[in-house]
């Protein structure tokens, strides 16, 4: 099977610089399939590219090579790093771009990328998505060995933890990690914080002073109970809170960040 590599940016297409990216890939394996997730990332959003590439690294085969360029420390002291975790590579900066995939996994490889002879030259200290994470990443596509691009790194700089906080009354304090473009949600609970028999039995969340009680299948699905908020499980395994037809965002004025408090019901 022919390597893969995975491009995700906040570079736009606008500029030149994905372009300049892939050439520097298909300059040292022209064989390899290259595969955008998206570069339409916020300028400078870590934790929406986070989020975009922990809901999609999943769908891609063993071996893939995802490279992550969302870069606002570029030129400054923060690491370039290679990290191999659930069967797959991850090539970008240090920043915790990779943080929230390495913490679902559990195990994980991190490789301080700093054998130059894999970087490209001369090596700019603006654009080190395609001097060094591109052609590392290339470099890997030809089977060079992990090690080989430098020492190894016992730990790397993390976001937030994905993973929920539970209060010693039993409440589970989660929070939105990111809003998609239809105004939906997307909090980092999931089916096992708070499902439809838990919503039948009178479980709520609680956001921006709102208690959401409607639990559905989908975006469809008709509104039996007249609640213009619900929630449902998205493709990402993660809870959101949707509207029908309309932003979900809006109506809460909510923005990432904000705490969600799941309250249980009683049988």
């Amino acid at each position: 099977m022919r390597p893969i590599i995975t491009l995700l940016t906040d570079f736009g297409s606008q500029d030149y610089f994905v372009g300049a990216m892939k050439g520097a890939i298909l300059s040292i394996n022209p064989q390899v399939l290259i595969v955008d997730i998206t570069h339409e990332i916020p300028p400078q959003d870590i934790e929406a590219a986070a989020f975009n590439l922990l809901a999609t690294y999943k769908d891609f085969p063993a071996a893939t090579i995802h490279v992550a360029v969302v870069d606002p420390g570029v030129g400054s002291a923060r690491k370039p790093i290679l990290i191999e975790c659930g069967e797959q590579f991850f090539v970008g900066p240090d920043n915790g771009i990779f943080s929230w995939i390495c913490e679902r996994e559990g195990n994980f490889r991190a490789i301080h990328l700093t054998n130059e002879e894999f970087f490209r030259h001369p090596l700019s200290a603006t654009f080190h998505g395609r001097d060094i994470f591109a052609p590392v990443a290339a470099a890997l596509s030809c089977g060079v060995a992990m090690t080989e691009f430098g020492e190894k790194l016992g730990d790397h700089f993390r976001l937030d933890p994905l993973l929920p906080a539970v209060a010693s009354d039993g409440s589970v304090e989660g929070r939105v990690i990111h809003i998609d473009r239809f105004g939906n949600c997307i909090t980092n609970l999931t089916r096992e914080n708070f499902s439809e028999d838990q919503a039948a039995s009178g479980g709520k969340l609680r956001i921006n002073g709102r208690e959401i009680s409607s639990f559905r299948n989908s975006f469809s699905e008709a509104a039996l109970d007249g609640n213009d908020l619900f929630c449902l499980v998205g493709s990402s395994g993660l809870l959101e809170i949707a509207a029908r037809n309309s932003s979900a965002a809006t109506i809460l004025n909510a923005q990432r960040g904000n705490a969600v408090t799941l309250i249980a019901g009683h049988r």
